[in-house]
């Protein structure tokens, strides 16, 4: 017997139907968009993987975004999630890092090294947080495309199994709930 069937049992059992049941049958939808993964070429993910370095950088004890494969990450969520506006703003994003760098260092993002990736990304991070403060209360205003990939490279890090199990503490199955486990400084954040 699949889902279905037993849904429908359960539903003539109590004598009527189960509200939300073709919801919940259905499972989540995504509108017909007019974006595709075609947006991005091998290129462009690693130009994100390279942002996404930049930003959670590999230590001595944690990988960094590139094992976690940010620019994959960032691809499947701004093709299958993001709103066709969203979607735009991050695409265009790409060209305007890239052009950010070359008004910067007179090189493309990939050539510069890893101390000039840096400060412009904090040049950008700059810019997207006053972006912020100046459409304050603006709900229609565009987000910043810095923001979106910092954001995604963040969610997709800590979300990813490198991220959660090796820059996290992390227990598989970890039993029962303890509110009050002392923390020592240095200590890393719980995963789960």
């Amino acid at each position: 017997m699949n889902r279905r069937e037993a849904l429908s049992s359960v539903a003539l059992l109590l004598g009527g139907t189960i509200v939300g049941a073709e919801a919940f049958l259905s499972g989540c939808k995504i509108a017909d968009k007019k974006m595709s993964t075609a947006d991005f070429t091998p290129e462009n993910i690693a130009f994100l993987d390279e942002v996404g370095e930049t930003i959670l950088p590999a230590t001595a004890s944690s990988p960094g975004a590139k094992e976690a494969k940010i620019g994959e990450f960032m691809k499947t969520i701004v093709t299958d999630c993001y709103e066709d506006a969203d979607h735009k703003i991050f695409m265009e994003g790409i060209g305007k890092l890239n052009d950010a760098s070359k008004a910067k260092f007179s090189k493309d993002f990939m050539d510069l090294t890893p101390e000039q990736k840096h400060d412009l990304l904090v040049t950008l991070d700059t810019e997207a947080k006053d972006y912020k403060k100046q459409n304050e209360g603006n709900k229609d205003a565009p987000k910043h495309y810095f923001a979106l990939m910092k954001q995604l490279t963040v969610w997709g890090y800590f979300t990813s199994k490198p991220g959660a199990t090796q820059a996290l503490r992390y227990i598989a199955v970890p039993g029962k709930y303890e509110g009050c486990i002392p923390y020592k400084k240095g200590d890393k954040a719980w995963a789960t």
